[in-house]
């Protein structure tokens, strides 16, 4: 399998080196030259098999034989096996046709724990057979951050330094963060917002001089390929469960930075039946005006009660626009420069081949707080409030109710106790393995927002 840029420029890659390198030399991201596919009759014989099994089909498809058979499979158990939940994301039903699938059963609570347990191992893997050492350098507005963390803790051939926007993620995610001590664990917390820690991120990984030319920088966010691939398995699990490939099925994804969501549209390329796909947005709405009105433009960010989609930028679109431009490459590259510096369209015939699988819907704070309380009303399941916009996307988008709908629930709902307060409850519990989080010890460090003092940080604290 190789792997190439949507800006067209950057050499093509096998699995390992994109793991290792994240954003391709010329700016873009990378994706596989050519999908790989799934028969129906092969994806009706998933039905009633582990999560891991499936994890393993949809994974070797996408590495081939870079890993052996029984390394990654033990890559896999080893992953999985620390959720806890025996199903891994399991799926609730709220009605007669729309689902919940939990994807927040991993060590941090949150959805990202599914691909970036498994992205540590991959990491630690590759380096540990080139005898590397590599600096991890990620932007985070939540639940990323921790998870990475979580995942790469364990390394031995990684040290982690992860940013986020000070006092701007809740008070859990910041303590899965920063009460992890662990030798290689670094926490930057950078006065500004998550676009400043992305962008600071993104200028790091362009010019990597800063590092002396004897660390390998590492992507850890969404722009790594192997956080794409494993978000696919679980849109392949939870719509055989309701019987596909026999019937189409539709999701509702509560996005931001659209990895998720182009992990479903992967599944769909696969040969997975989708019907629909809704994107689920906060106030923060730049996916929403895209997909509803083509209207490819930055608006102001604005601090919402669902801060993981606190973004002005979705840096996975990208994906997703190289596919409806024939991987253009250079069409893309165009679209992106002009966006940075004023509102763009995409081509109309583009923008029509998006819209025949893609709808979505804006949620404010004020109707994420009464969807949380419609929800526990109707189904006594008590919604985080990303998982909330999704619920009320899934229920106002639907195009056929005789689809099952499918809503991810990318977090637990005591990562955001905030929210559930104000919609009128006492708050959710956390899990008991993680009852004592708030009096555990925390370290991290403030920094400005300027790349220059965070790079000197770096160099002064890696191993």
């Amino acid at each position: 399998m190789r792997y190439i840029s949507t800006r067209g420029q950057a050499p093509a890659l096998n699995f390992e080196d994109v793991v290792l390198t994240g954003l391709a030399s010329d700016g873009g991201l990378y994706v596989p030259e050519t999908i790989p596919q799934f028969s129906a009759e092969e994806i009706a014989s998933w039905a009633g098999l582990p999560y891991t099994d499936i994890a393993y089909k949809v994974m070797h498809a996408f590495i081939g034989d870079e890993i052996p058979t029984d390394t990654l499979k033990g890559m896999i158990e080893d992953t999985y096996g620390t959720f806890k939940h025996d199903a891994v994301t399991p799926l609730k039903q709220l009605d007669s046709n729309h689902y919940l699938l939990e994807l927040f059963h991993g060590p941090t609570l949150a959805f990202k724990d599914v691909a970036l347990q498994m992205l540590g191992r991959l990491l630690d893997h590759f380096l540990g057979k080139r005898n590397e050492h590599a600096v991890i350098m990620g932007a985070t507005s939540g639940d990323t951050g921790s998870a990475a963390i979580e995942g790469c803790k364990p390394c031995d051939h990684v040290d982690i330094f992860i940013l986020h926007p000070y006092n701007r993620v809740s008070e859990v995610q910041r303590r899965q963060m920063t009460t992890v001590l662990a030798d290689n664990v670094f926490n930057i917390a950078v006065e500004g917002n998550f676009d400043d820690c992305q962008a600071i991120v993104k200028e790091s990984f362009n010019n990597q001089s800063f590092l002396g030319g004897n660390t390998r920088l590492v992507a850890v966010n969404s722009i790594n390929w192997a956080r794409i691939m494993a978000q696919v398995v679980y849109y392949f699990v939870s719509a055989v469960a309701v019987g596909a490939p026999h019937r189409k099925v539709s999701f509702s994804v509560p996005s931001a930075n659209f990895g998720d969501v182009f992990a479903g549209y992967i599944a769909y390329k696969m040969g997975l039946p989708v019907n629909q796909f809704v994107v689920a947005t906060n106030a923060n709405d730049i996916l929403h005006r895209v997909i509803s009105k083509n209207d490819f433009s930055k608006q102001p960010l604005l601090h919402t009660l669902s801060p993981s989609m606190d973004i002005v930028v979705s840096s996975n679109f990208e994906r997703l626009l190289f596919d409806l431009y024939d991987n253009d490459g250079a069409a893309v590259e165009d679209l992106l420069k002009r966006f940075n510096n004023e509102p763009v369209q995409i081509e109309q015939a583009r923008w029509d081949k998006a819209r025949k699988l893609f709808d979505s819907l804006s949620v404010d704070d004020e109707t994420t707080i009464e969807v949380i309380k419609e929800a526990f009303e109707r189904t006594g399941e008590l919604l985080d409030p990303h998982t909330a916009t999704g619920y009320r996307a899934a229920e106002t988008c639907n195009r056929d109710k005789s689809v099952p709908m499918i809503t991810l629930a990318t977090a637990h709902p005591a990562k955001f106790e905030d929210a559930i307060v104000k919609a009128g409850f006492k708050g959710a519990p956390l899990p008991a393995h993680m009852a004592d989080l708030m009096e555990r010890e925390e370290r991290f460090s403030v920094l400005p927002a300027d790349a220059e003092a965070i790079q000197a940080f770096v160099v002064d604290n890696k191993r």
